[in-house]
């Protein structure tokens, strides 16, 4: 069997961001000369997914798509399953399978220590109780990415010694970086140290640099440290690689749910986003209350994988007894 392993970046509006994930590319096929390794963006940048998926089939009897992304939301939830629909009806002599996100785990948690000391260390070691940590990520409209990372934020505090470990978002939800640093200063907090929850820059990575250079500035009492994006870490090749493997070797749970949802297929055609985390009757009856039309369903995807006998990823999808049909309330 060919195999073609295709990466899906998000993509960024500033070039350098996307450049990385191309070096990233090179650097894994340098790993792994053996595999056929390509790459496409969600937007902002060439190829499109679309196409890429399209070239990937190309002399390949199967493509092992894998998101280069950490946290799911849409883009992992809908519109990458989507275009592995159109690209399946485009290619039906070949089979495409869809791996999950890079998930909140524990390599990813090794990550972030590393970052922390590192941060720490520029601060000459301080003591870390009074050392606020604010774990810094791009925020969701789907509650189970932002819960992805608050998993991680306190994982992160019950490793180490910080007392006060806190979330902040660049944008979407809530709160903000400049509200968190607020309220730690309040606290007592005599270092504050942000970790960017970002695989590779672009333009919000810059502009968090940006935001602690101002910070700084309103808080000359307090001293910062900020840290970079994960770029090119072990324990990312290391992830798509156990990713690859669990594909192949069709571990149970090693596709994402996502892919062939029939739930997700009748919220895209009513234009509702596919949250993972529903329930039936309750919210039909605010929507009908509510006058609205409404699809609502239970769809927990329950996957739980072990990597080098770690738990790493917990997606909170829970399949059970799907009999029922979702319930839509006309308006």
């Amino acid at each position: 069997m060919t195999d073609t392993i295709l990466l899906v970046g998000h993509g960024s509006r500033e070039d350098s961001g996307n450049q990385e994930i191309r070096e990233f590319v090179e650097l894994w096929r340098a790993r792994q000369p053996g595999w056929r390794i390509e790459v496409c963006f969600i937007e902002f940048a060439p190829p499109s997914l679309h196409d890429g998926l399209l070239a990937a089939a190309k002399g390949s009897s199967r493509v092992l798509v894998l998101p280069l992304i950490l946290n799911a939301a849409g883009h992992v939830k809908m519109e990458i399953p989507e275009a592995i629909e159109h690209a399946r009806e485009h290619c039906p002599g070949v089979e495409f399978l869809y791996g999950p996100h890079l998930t909140a785990c524990d390599p990813i948690l090794a990550i972030l220590k590393r970052r922390l000391r590192k941060a720490m260390s520029a601060l000459d070691m301080p003591d870390p109780t009074t050392t606020g940590v604010i774990v810094l990520g791009r925020g969701s409209s789907d509650r189970a990415a932002n819960g992805d990372m608050a998993k991680m934020a306190r994982w992160l505090m019950e490793e180490g010694d910080h007392e006060l470990v806190e979330l902040a978002f660049t944008g979407i939800t809530w709160p903000r970086l400049e509200r968190v640093v607020q309220r730690q200063s309040l606290l007592g907090m005599r270092q504050i140290v942000v970790l960017p929850y970002y695989l590779y820059t672009g333009t919000l990575m810059q502009r968090i640099h940006r935001q602690v250079e101002h910070l700084r500035a309103q808080y000359p009492q307090l001293r910062f440290a900020c840290s970079e994006h994960f770029g090119f870490e072990k324990e990312i090749f290391e992830l798509l690689e156990q990713r690859v493997a669990d594909l192949r070797n069709g571990t149970p749970q090693a596709k994402l749910a996502c892919d062939g949802c029939r739930y997700r297929e009748v919220a895209h055609d009513l234009g509702h986003g596919h949250s993972h985390e529903h329930t039936h009757a309750p919210q039909a009856a605010e929507a009908h209350a509510h006058g609205q039309e409404q699809l609502v369903h239970v769809h927990g995807h329950g996957q739980e994988h072990h990597h080098h006998g770690q738990e790493h990823h917990h997606h909170g999808h829970e399949h059970h007894d799907h009999a029922h049909e979702p319930v839509k309330v006309p308006a």
